[in-house]
Protein backbone atom coordinates (compact mmCIF):
# COMPACT_ATOMS: atom_id res chain seq x y z
CA UNK A 1 0.00 0.00 0.00
CA UNK A 2 1.19 3.60 -1.01
CA UNK A 3 -1.04 6.06 0.26
CA UNK A 4 1.41 8.70 0.09
CA UNK A 5 1.73 7.99 -3.73
CA UNK A 6 -2.39 8.46 -4.32
CA UNK A 7 -2.34 11.45 -2.21
CA UNK A 8 0.79 12.80 -4.29
CA UNK A 9 -1.40 12.32 -7.61
CA UNK A 10 -4.61 13.74 -5.90
CA UNK A 11 -2.63 17.01 -4.85
CA UNK A 12 -0.96 17.32 -8.12
CA UNK A 13 -3.93 17.10 -9.44
CA UNK A 14 -5.92 19.51 -7.82
CA UNK A 15 -3.14 22.32 -8.52
CA UNK A 16 -3.63 21.56 -12.07
CA UNK A 17 -7.19 21.54 -12.33
CA UNK A 18 -7.42 24.73 -10.65
CA UNK A 19 -4.33 26.35 -12.97
CA UNK A 20 -6.26 25.44 -16.01
CA UNK A 21 -9.33 26.58 -14.15
CA UNK A 22 -7.69 30.11 -13.81
CA UNK A 23 -6.34 30.13 -17.68
CA UNK A 24 -10.13 29.31 -19.06
CA UNK A 25 -11.57 32.18 -16.51
CA UNK A 26 -13.79 29.17 -15.45
CA UNK A 27 -13.02 29.17 -11.60
CA UNK A 28 -15.84 30.34 -10.39
CA UNK A 29 -18.11 27.39 -11.92
CA UNK A 30 -15.56 24.91 -10.84
CA UNK A 31 -15.35 26.10 -7.54
CA UNK A 32 -18.94 25.56 -7.18
CA UNK A 33 -19.77 22.35 -7.94
CA UNK A 34 -18.53 21.46 -11.22
CA UNK A 35 -16.56 19.28 -9.53
CA UNK A 36 -18.54 17.72 -7.42
CA UNK A 37 -18.24 13.86 -6.47
CA UNK A 38 -14.78 14.10 -7.81
CA UNK A 39 -11.72 12.68 -5.81
CA UNK A 40 -10.51 16.17 -6.00
CA UNK A 41 -13.72 17.57 -5.16
CA UNK A 42 -14.00 15.42 -2.25
CA UNK A 43 -10.49 16.70 -1.08
CA UNK A 44 -10.33 19.78 -1.93
CA UNK A 45 -13.74 21.38 -1.18
CA UNK A 46 -14.93 22.17 -4.24
CA UNK A 47 -18.87 20.87 -3.71
CA UNK A 48 -19.33 23.15 -0.72
CA UNK A 49 -17.63 26.22 -2.44
CA UNK A 50 -14.42 26.75 -1.29
CA UNK A 51 -12.17 29.78 -2.85
CA UNK A 52 -8.78 28.29 -4.70
CA UNK A 53 -7.24 31.39 -4.01
CA UNK A 54 -5.59 30.32 -0.89
CA UNK A 55 -1.68 29.37 -1.35
CA UNK A 56 -2.35 26.65 1.39
CA UNK A 57 -5.00 25.18 -1.43
CA UNK A 58 -1.96 25.18 -3.97
CA UNK A 59 0.61 23.24 -1.90
CA UNK A 60 0.50 20.15 -4.70
CA UNK A 61 2.18 17.58 -2.16
CA UNK A 62 2.04 16.19 0.77
CA UNK A 63 5.84 17.50 1.87
CA UNK A 64 4.80 20.94 1.48
CA UNK A 65 1.36 20.34 3.38
CA UNK A 66 3.61 18.65 6.01
CA UNK A 67 6.41 21.19 5.83
CA UNK A 68 3.80 24.09 6.36
CA UNK A 69 2.02 22.49 9.41
CA UNK A 70 5.49 22.28 10.75
CA UNK A 71 6.57 25.77 10.16
CA UNK A 72 3.58 26.71 11.91
CA UNK A 73 4.27 24.38 14.67
CA UNK A 74 7.83 26.18 14.92
CA UNK A 75 6.41 29.62 14.77
CA UNK A 76 3.95 28.90 17.81
CA UNK A 77 6.80 27.16 19.81
CA UNK A 78 8.99 30.16 19.14
CA UNK A 79 6.53 32.49 20.69
CA UNK A 80 5.89 30.35 23.52
CA UNK A 81 9.55 30.55 24.35
CA UNK A 82 9.81 34.02 23.72
CA UNK A 83 7.29 33.60 26.96
CA UNK A 84 9.33 31.24 29.20
CA UNK A 85 7.34 29.02 31.39
CA UNK A 86 9.57 29.07 35.24
CA UNK A 87 10.62 25.36 36.35
CA UNK A 88 10.60 24.80 39.93
CA UNK A 89 14.07 26.78 40.30
CA UNK A 90 12.59 30.25 38.85
CA UNK A 91 15.21 29.53 35.52
CA UNK A 92 13.51 29.58 32.00
CA UNK A 93 12.53 26.45 30.41
CA UNK A 94 13.84 25.62 27.16
CA UNK A 95 11.37 24.61 24.50
CA UNK A 96 12.37 21.37 22.37
CA UNK A 97 13.14 22.09 18.91
CA UNK A 98 11.31 20.32 15.82
CA UNK A 99 13.49 18.19 13.35
CA UNK A 100 11.26 19.02 10.28
CA UNK A 101 9.05 16.95 7.88
CA UNK A 102 11.81 16.80 5.38
CA UNK A 103 14.18 15.21 8.27
CA UNK A 104 11.52 12.01 8.26
CA UNK A 105 12.58 8.89 6.68
CA UNK A 106 9.88 7.56 3.86
CA UNK A 107 8.21 5.30 6.19
CA UNK A 108 7.42 7.69 8.36
CA UNK A 109 6.56 9.79 5.82
CA UNK A 110 3.82 7.17 4.36
CA UNK A 111 2.35 7.22 8.01
CA UNK A 112 2.13 11.10 8.19
CA UNK A 113 0.42 10.70 4.28
CA UNK A 114 -2.29 7.86 5.31
CA UNK A 115 -3.02 10.33 9.02
CA UNK A 116 -3.53 13.33 6.54
CA UNK A 117 -5.30 12.01 4.13
CA UNK A 118 -7.19 9.99 6.73
CA UNK A 119 -7.78 13.46 7.84
CA UNK A 120 -8.88 14.84 4.68
CA UNK A 121 -11.40 12.30 3.92
CA UNK A 122 -13.30 12.71 6.64
CA UNK A 123 -13.11 16.29 7.13
CA UNK A 124 -14.72 16.06 3.67
CA UNK A 125 -17.54 13.92 5.00
CA UNK A 126 -18.14 16.11 8.45
CA UNK A 127 -20.86 17.65 6.87
CA UNK A 128 -23.42 14.99 6.19
CA UNK A 129 -23.97 15.33 3.01
CA UNK A 130 -21.97 12.77 0.92
CA UNK A 131 -24.31 10.25 -0.18
CA UNK A 132 -24.38 6.92 -2.46
CA UNK A 133 -24.03 8.69 -5.41
CA UNK A 134 -21.13 10.95 -4.10
CA UNK A 135 -19.71 8.01 -3.11
CA UNK A 136 -19.38 5.50 -6.39
CA UNK A 137 -18.55 8.43 -8.66
CA UNK A 138 -15.33 8.91 -6.11
CA UNK A 139 -14.42 5.16 -6.68
CA UNK A 140 -15.29 5.61 -10.06
CA UNK A 141 -12.27 8.11 -10.39
CA UNK A 142 -10.31 6.50 -7.60
CA UNK A 143 -10.17 3.15 -10.16
CA UNK A 144 -8.53 5.51 -12.50
CA UNK A 145 -5.73 6.30 -10.45
CA UNK A 146 -2.29 4.56 -10.13
CA UNK A 147 -3.65 2.95 -7.01
CA UNK A 148 -2.70 -0.74 -6.32
CA UNK A 149 -6.19 -2.94 -5.10
CA UNK A 150 -4.92 -2.90 -0.99
CA UNK A 151 -4.70 1.24 -1.29
CA UNK A 152 -8.33 1.28 -3.47
CA UNK A 153 -9.86 -0.93 -0.45
CA UNK A 154 -8.13 1.33 2.20
CA UNK A 155 -9.73 4.16 0.49
CA UNK A 156 -13.08 3.02 -0.24
CA UNK A 157 -13.38 1.86 3.44
CA UNK A 158 -12.38 5.32 4.77
CA UNK A 159 -14.84 6.80 2.89
CA UNK A 160 -17.56 4.23 4.21
CA UNK A 161 -16.29 4.90 7.82
CA UNK A 162 -18.14 6.95 10.31
CA UNK A 163 -17.21 10.37 10.88
CA UNK A 164 -15.31 10.20 14.41
CA UNK A 165 -12.50 12.78 15.35
CA UNK A 166 -11.17 10.46 18.01
CA UNK A 167 -10.07 8.06 15.06
CA UNK A 168 -8.97 10.57 13.45
CA UNK A 169 -6.84 11.86 16.10
CA UNK A 170 -6.01 8.80 17.45
CA UNK A 171 -3.29 8.59 14.19
CA UNK A 172 -1.09 11.31 15.83
CA UNK A 173 1.74 10.44 17.77
CA UNK A 174 3.27 14.02 18.89
CA UNK A 175 2.56 17.21 18.63
CA UNK A 176 3.90 17.77 15.42
CA UNK A 177 1.97 15.09 14.06
CA UNK A 178 -1.52 16.61 15.80
CA UNK A 179 -0.57 20.28 14.09
CA UNK A 180 -0.57 18.43 10.26
CA UNK A 181 -3.56 16.38 11.18
CA UNK A 182 -5.40 19.66 12.01
CA UNK A 183 -4.11 21.87 8.97
CA UNK A 184 -5.02 18.78 6.72
CA UNK A 185 -8.47 18.59 7.90
CA UNK A 186 -8.79 22.80 7.56
CA UNK A 187 -8.15 23.11 4.27
CA UNK A 188 -10.84 20.68 3.27
CA UNK A 189 -13.75 21.60 5.91
CA UNK A 190 -15.55 24.79 5.94
CA UNK A 191 -15.81 26.11 9.22
CA UNK A 192 -18.31 28.16 8.76
CA UNK A 193 -21.21 25.69 8.59
CA UNK A 194 -22.28 24.68 11.75
CA UNK A 195 -21.61 20.56 11.40
CA UNK A 196 -17.77 21.38 10.34
CA UNK A 197 -17.11 24.08 12.60
CA UNK A 198 -17.92 21.64 15.18
CA UNK A 199 -16.11 18.77 13.97
CA UNK A 200 -12.99 20.28 13.62
CA UNK A 201 -13.34 21.86 17.54
CA UNK A 202 -13.78 18.21 18.48
CA UNK A 203 -10.87 17.11 16.42
CA UNK A 204 -8.34 19.60 17.91
CA UNK A 205 -9.67 19.28 21.45
CA UNK A 206 -9.31 15.18 20.50
CA UNK A 207 -5.38 16.16 19.08
CA UNK A 208 -5.10 18.28 22.33
CA UNK A 209 -3.92 21.55 20.37
CA UNK A 210 -3.75 24.50 22.49
CA UNK A 211 -6.41 27.29 21.16
CA UNK A 212 -3.03 29.16 19.67
CA UNK A 213 -2.35 26.65 17.92
CA UNK A 214 -5.40 25.91 16.32
CA UNK A 215 -5.81 29.55 15.29
CA UNK A 216 -2.71 29.47 13.73
CA UNK A 217 -3.21 26.30 11.86
CA UNK A 218 -6.73 27.15 10.81
CA UNK A 219 -5.37 30.97 9.35
CA UNK A 220 -2.95 29.51 7.29
CA UNK A 221 -5.25 27.44 5.75
CA UNK A 222 -7.56 30.40 5.18
CA UNK A 223 -4.21 32.62 3.63
CA UNK A 224 -4.68 34.04 0.27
Amino acid sequence: MNIQHILEQLLQAGTQKVESAKQSGDLGKYATGAAAGSVLGLLLGSKRGRSFGGSALQLGSVAAIGTLAWKVYQDYQAKQQAQPVATAAGAPRAMPSVPGFAALPAPQVELHSQAMLKAMIAAAKSDGHMDDRERSLVETELSGLDADAETRRWFEAELRRPVEPADVASASNSPEMAAEIYLASALVADDTTTMERAYLNELARQLKLDAGLKAALEAKAKAG
